[in-house]
C-alpha cells in the first residue's frame, strides 16, 4: 500500500478508529482524521461472539483503501483473549475467539493482527509462554495464511504481575518460538515500554532502550508502533493511555521515534482518548508535526 515520492517511501501515520455502520467506514473514519494507516476491532472487544464478515464489507473496505491511499491496516484482537491461562476452558475459549480474529483479519485484508498473549497467572512464565505458542498455533491450523501479506503482531505490555510481554526478551522469545509456524512479527506500544520501566523520555534513555529492541526483538520485526503518551509514571505498570505531548512521555521521545530511520518500515498507529470530537484527528496531526521536525 505504500508509495514513494521522489524515491522516498511515504511515512504511514494513523489512528485508531471505529466500525459503526460496518467495517469498511473505518476506512472513511481514518481519512477524515487526516490518517493513511489505521486500526480497529473486527468484533466487540469485550464479547466473545463475532458475526462473520460479509463479503460485501470486504470489498468496500479494499476498494476504500486503494481509492485514498490507507494502510498497512491492523486489527486488535479482544481484550477476553488470555492465550496463556492456567485453566484451560478459558484457553479453548480463547483459542477458538483467536481463530475468528484470524479469519476476519484474512477475509477483510488486514495486514497486521495485534495480540496480547495474556496472563500466566498460576504457572510459570515458561509455561505461559510455551501454552500461548501453542495456544496460537493450534488457532491458525488449517487456515490459508501461507502467502498472504499477513503477520500476527505480539504486543508488548504494561509490564504488570504475570503478564507475558511485559519484558522485551519475552515478547523475542515468543516470535522466535512461533517463527516456525505462523505468520508472525512484533507491535511495540509506547505506553506500555515507559510504564513497563523502560527509559525512552531522555536521549540517553531513548538510545539505551531502543538498543534493548535491537538486541531482542530486532527492529525490522516491529511492524507497528502504538504511539500512546502516558498518564502514568516510568516504571508505575498502569496502562492508561494520554493525548501525544501532554503525559509524562512528552513530545520529544514521539519526535525522536518518528524519525528514527531504523523504523523507517514501520507504521504509527495512535490509541489515544477520544475525549472530544476531532481528537483523533489531532493527535494524528501532533505525530504528523513531529515527525516533520
Amino acid at each position: 500500500m505504500s508509495k514513494s515520492i521522489g524515491g522516498v517511501k511515504k511515512q504511514r501515520i494513523g489512528v485508531h478508529v471505529g466500525t459503526a455502520g460496518g467495517s469498511w467506514t473505518a476506512v472513511e473514519r481514518a481519512v477524515a482524521a487526516g490518517a493513511n494507516t489505521f486500526q480497529f476491532f473486527s468484533s466487540s472487544p469485550r464479547s466473545w461472539k463475532a458475526a462473520a464478515v460479509k463479503p460485501e464489507d470486504a470489498k468496500k473496505m479494499l476498494d476504500l483503501r486503494a481509492k485514498h491511499d490507507v494502510g498497512p491496516v491492523a486489527i486488535h484482537a479482544s481484550y477476553l483473549i488470555n492465550l496463556c491461562s492456567q485453566t484451560e476452558s478459558v484457553r479453548v475459549n480463547a483459542t477458538a475467539a483467536f481463530r475468528g480474529e484470524v479469519e476476519r483479519a484474512l477475509a477483510l485484508g488486514a495486514e497486521y493482527l495485534v495480540l496480547h498473549p495474556g496472563s500466566w497467572k498460576g504457572l510459570t512464565r515458561e509455561e505461559g509462554l510455551r501454552l500461548a505458542a501453542a495456544s496460537i498455533e493450534e488457532a491458525i491450523d488449517g487456515l490459508a495464511w501461507q502467502g498472504k501479506d499477513f503477520r500476527i503482531l505480539i504486543e508488548n505490555t504494561a509490564g504488570a504481575e504475570f503478564s507475558l510481554g511485559g519484558k522485551l526478551e519475552q515478547v523475542a522469545e515468543l516470535v522466535e518460538t512461533l517463527k516456525p509456524c505462523a505468520p508472525v512479527g512484533v507491535c511495540l506500544d509506547t505506553c506500555h515500554v515507559h510504564v513497563a520501566g523502560y527509559d525512552i523520555v531522555t536521549p540517553e534513555g531513548y538510545e539505551e532502550t531502543m538498543k534493548l529492541v535491537g538486541e531482542t526483538v530486532g527492529f525490522e520485526a516491529v511492524k507497528v508502533w502504538h504511539c500512546n503518551d502516558a498518564k502514568a509514571e516510568k516504571g508505575s505498570k498502569l496502562d492508561r493511555h494520554e493525548h501525544i505531548g501532554e503525559g509524562t512521555i512528552g513530545a520529544g521521545a514521539f519526535r525522536r521515534l518518528l524519525r528514527d530511520a531504523r523504523f523507517g518500515h514501520a507504521v504509527f498507529i495512535a490509541e489515544t482518548p477520544v475525549d472530544n470530537p476531532g481528537d483523533e484527528a489531532r493527535n494524528v496531526g501532533v505525530l504528523r508535526t513531529l515527525a516533520a521536525g
